[in-house]
């Protein structure tokens, strides 16, 4: 071979050479990259060839599958009762991509996810449609509604867990929003979409006030405080006398009084009687005897400062602040920067209603291939162990005698054992705006412990001297209790 041709061999060879490397390189190096771009319209085109699997509950599905004349697409997303189940399932639009358990898990119900490797291939070969999987939710039907029909025209959330489990029973939160009005491509659904903004509508129904907004609990978080006393030992029982002056004045200030709502027993209040008509005087003075640092400790037992709840939508972190004295007497009582979710809040019920252990929050019990192999199974898993079996038992005790006979008797079930507490949390600048009102609670048969409770009332057309846990979230959560009662017959 003369020279001239040898360099053109050489240089072709270095062009295929060059050729194979950037075809390797963008298949196996940038592939899922290339796979997960949101530009890249072929996975959108793939995820809405076939109908979608089903996020399943009680064992019927709550999604489905329609055909469509979107161009590209040939199917989109349906949903039954939308609204109600909107905080549960999130959304799967042409158009706005997905969220929730519809993104989480969209290779399953797309039928893309590697696991169901053996599902598409028999497909391949009986020359079947490719099918998507099932997401299988531990949501009771009956709660979910009983949430999401006692919140009715109020803003606000539920949520419920079994405690011996971590399994969330209910998810609720108001307003809310229909997602098939905007599953498509149409003109229609991104006007749909584009009303349910923030910008449009202030209302924010989309917001998933359950798991994704943080209010501050007020009184609820007396049960933390209690609970913080006994395990510190600053308290040994729920029936003797605590050191707690009428009035109490907040440490490190010129004479500020921590004042009580209403002209109730509180000098020297046992912590059964102070949690009876919810003192705050005498939890804001064990807030402050225990000091941040063993407050801080025993609310992040319960949960509090954990950014990594997941459910598996990751849920807001809840904060008890790092803070000085007089704050930290403040967030004892559930106020100050003390904030929290509601499903945070149904976490603290959960825990002392099973003895003191915090199962994990979960709502995917398995995921399901077409075939219906189940490809992941959960298995429940402890979290912490915020309160001794005996000191449980004790706020046990005292979370039932508030709803026996103190403020939170609207709870009360026939028949069924319930502890609970209510709250009625500051809101605003120098509390200028309506107080949110809070219930949680737990109720217990002779055949265990099914049902946590959480419910937040943001927003009513209650007069503001009207607006109480006990009057306004307490009679949701017992609905939610009830209905949860019910399938365990």
């Amino acid at each position: 071979m003369n020279k001239p041709l040898r360099r053109v061999a050489i240089f072709c060879g270095l062009l295929v050479l060059a050729l194979l490397v950037r075809v390797n390189w963008v298949q196996f190096v940038q592939g899922d990259a290339l796979k997960n771009d949101p530009h890249n319209r072929r996975v959108a085109i793939e995820r809405y060839s076939t109908p979608r699997g089903n996020i399943i509950v009680d064992g019927k599905a709550i999604t489905g599958s329609t055909t469509t004349d979107s161009g590209d697409f040939k199917y989109k997303r349906t949903y039954k009762n939308g609204k109600m189940w909107a905080p549960v399932t999130g959304y799967a639009s042409q158009a706005f991509d997905a969220n929730q358990l519809e993104k989480l898990n969209d290779g399953i119900l797309s039928g893309t996810d590697d696991r169901l490797f053996f599902s598409r291939t028999v497909d391949m070969f009986t020359g079947s449609k490719q099918k998507g999987g099932n997401v299988v939710t531990t949501l009771d039907a009956k709660a979910q509604k009983a949430a999401f029909e006692g919140l009715g025209k109020q803003k606000g959330a539920v949520a419920a867990i079994n405690p011996e489990t971590g399994a969330i029973l209910a998810l609720a939160s108001t307003p809310s929003y229909d997602p098939s009005t905007f599953a498509g491509m149409s003109n229609k659904d991104a006007e749909a979409y584009s009303a349910l903004q923030k910008k449009a509508d202030p209302e924010e129904p989309m917001l998933n006030r359950a798991l994704r907004q943080t209010y501050p609990p007020g009184s609820t978080f007396k049960v933390v405080t209690a609970s913080a006393a006994l395990e510190n030992g600053l308290y040994n029982g729920v029936d003797s006398k605590t050191q707690s002056p009428l009035p109490y004045t907040l440490p490190d200030t010129s004479g500020i009084e921590l004042k009580n709502e209403g002209n109730i027993p509180c000098e020297n209040a046992t912590l059964r009687e102070a949690l009876r008509v919810s003192c705050n005087t005498v939890f804001g003075k064990i807030s402050a005897d225990l000091g941040n640092k063993k407050m801080k400790a025993e609310a992040e037992k319960f949960g509090f400062n954990d950014p990594g709840i997941n459910t598996p939508v990751r849920a807001s972190e809840s904060i008890f602040p790092k803070d000085n004295r007089p704050q930290n007497a403040m967030a004892g009582i559930g106020q100050a920067s003390n904030r929290a979710t509601p499903l945070q809040m149904a976490m603290v019920a959960s825990a002392v209603a099973n003895g003191g252990k915090l199962m994990k929050p979960y709502m995917v019990d398995k995921l399901v291939a077409p075939n219906l192999n189940v490809v992941q199974q959960h298995t429940p898993q402890e979290m912490s162990q915020p309160l001794s079996p005996e000191n449980a038992g004790k706020v046990q005790s005292i979370m039932e005698t508030v709803v026996k006979e103190g403020t939170g008797t609207n709870a009360q079930i026939p028949g069924v054992t319930v502890g609970g507490k209510t709250g009625t949390a500051q809101h605003g600048e120098n509390n200028k705006d309506n107080p949110y009102a809070w219930f949680i609670s737990y109720a217990k048969t002779d055949k265990g412990t099914p049902v946590a409770v959480a419910v937040v009332i943001e927003g009513s057309d209650t007069l503001r001297d009207d607006i109480a846990g006990g009057k306004l979230a307490a009679p949701v959560a017992k609905r939610v209790m009830q209905a949860v009662l019910e399938g365990e017959k």
